[in-house]
């Protein structure tokens, strides 16, 4: 059975960083393109970063993109989201989500992902 487990989420203060983590289990979903996206309450939820199966290609919201990484570590089935000078915008619940299908590539588009994440909640004081 396919699952997607997030952990590491917290609350911290503005300026730090948190690792956030997602274990994927179940044969379809090992190596297949993942993401992580955000939602806060009465909002869609928001794309904020992408990578391919083998750790390549990467896409990150320009919200993001110079303070979060995305990585993956295929041998533990497990991608990583490294979240490094938090500012209180970042306060979402962050949701993991996998695509399946053989060919599938990596994307932003939320609406192409399959699996999804039960979410952790960050949460930047100011």
């Amino acid at each position: 059975q396919e699952q997607l487990v997030e952990s590491g989420g917290g609350l911290v203060q503005a300026g730090d960083s948190l690792l956030l983590s997602c274990a994927a289990s179940g044969r379809t979903l090992t190596g297949n393109p993942m993401a992580w996206f955000r939602q806060t309450p009465g909002k869609e939820r928001e794309f904020v970063a992408a990578i391919g199966n083998r750790g390549r290609p990467t896409y990150y919201a320009d919200s993001v993109k110079g303070r979060f990484t995305i990585s993956r570590d295929n041998a533990k089935n497990t991608v990583y989201l490294q979240m490094n000078s938090l500012k209180p915008e970042d306060t979402a619940v962050y949701y993991c989500a996998a695509r399946g299908g053989l060919y599938a590539v990596a994307t932003i588009d939320v609406e192409k992902y399959d699996y999804w994440g039960q979410g952790t909640q960050v949460t930047v004081s100011s």
